[in-house]
């Protein structure tokens, strides 16, 4: 299970320091693509071949169905770890997160998310955590 908040930098190459944490659970590669709020998924392979399998399930005659499975596919790759523990962040990945220089990455159970730092700062403000618990009784948290 990915959790905890790591800083870290991406060098001007656009390759980025995986937490050892992190490398633990993907082993030698993982699969990165757009995620939602602004930051980038990262998901075990296992993970990416079940998600990959329930977009895959999705009806084609549905239109949001169409539109999802192109906006998680389209940008996906396959990230491979060099000797360093770095791995390359495509340019249209860092363009779509923002990302520049400062990165947070954050463990979320299943998959770790690649935020600019900038972006993580203005997401990461919950203005009213008891709100925002009460609405996830309704999810069976």
């Amino acid at each position: 299970m990915f959790m905890g908040e790591y800083n870290h930098t991406v060098d001007e190459k656009g390759r980025l320091i995986i937490p050892s944490k992190f490398r633990d659970e993907v082993g030698s590669s993982f699969v990165i693509t757009k995620g939602l709020d602004g930051c980038l998924f990262a998901f075990p392979n296992a993970e990416w071949n079940a998600f990959e399998e329930k977009i895959k399930a999705l009806p084609l005659t549905n239109k949001d169905a169409r539109a999802f499975a192109r906006y998680m596919l389209s940008g996906a790759t396959l990230a491979e770890f060099d000797k360093q523990g770095r791995v390359l962040i495509p340019s249209n990945l860092r363009t779509f997160a923002g990302i520049e220089k400062e990165v947070v990455l954050i463990g979320v159970a299943s998959r770790f998310e690649i935020w600019s730092k900038k972006e993580w700062d203005n997401a990461s403000i919950v203005d009213d955590a008891e709100e925002l618990a009460m609405k996830m009784e309704s999810l069976g948290i």
